[in-house]
């Protein structure tokens, strides 16, 4: 019986590892599409990767919703020229729910003038039929 339950508890725990890997690798492949899309001010990539209810908080405190943020970007109001992960992590705290935290270094560019800067930030992705979207958006500039 023990050998059972043991063999039934490694098979599980191999599944759900395996199962988290790959949920692990479409967030990233997700998070990777979405900075290129930034960088890149493509309208369609950004479109389709943000979900239709953004929320995205600036280190300002400006906010955006997807509307205004696309716009900024496609326009070229907001020039992201660089964009540069110093940490990158991921939790899942809910099914269709995961949380990404870290730091990044950015360099932008404004009609005010080009800035470089590090955040502390948290972004929230949804998983929205079948795919994950990002959701929101905060960050903090670090010194």
């Amino acid at each position: 019986m023990k050998s059972t339950l043991l063999a039934l508890f490694l098979v599980f725990t191999a599944s759900s590892l395996r199962a988290d890997d790959e949920r692990l690798a479409k967030l990233r492949a997700a998070d990777d599409e979405r900075v290129a899309a930034v960088v890149a001010g493509d309208r369609a990539r950004l479109t389709a990767i943000f979900s239709d209810d953004l929320r995205y908080a600036h280190s300002t405190g400006a906010v955006d919703d997807k509307a205004s943020y696309t716009d900024a970007l496609a326009t070229g109001r907001t020039k992201y020229l660089t964009w540069d992960y110093e940490e990158r992590n991921f939790t899942f705290p809910t099914p269709g729910i995961a949380l990404m935290t870290g730091r990044a270094h950015m360099k932008i560019a404004k009609a005010e003038g080009t800035m470089e800067v590090t955040l502390s930030f948290l972004g929230v992705w949804r998983e929205e039929n079948g795919q994950w979207r990002f959701l929101a958006w905060q960050s903090c500039k670090l010194p």
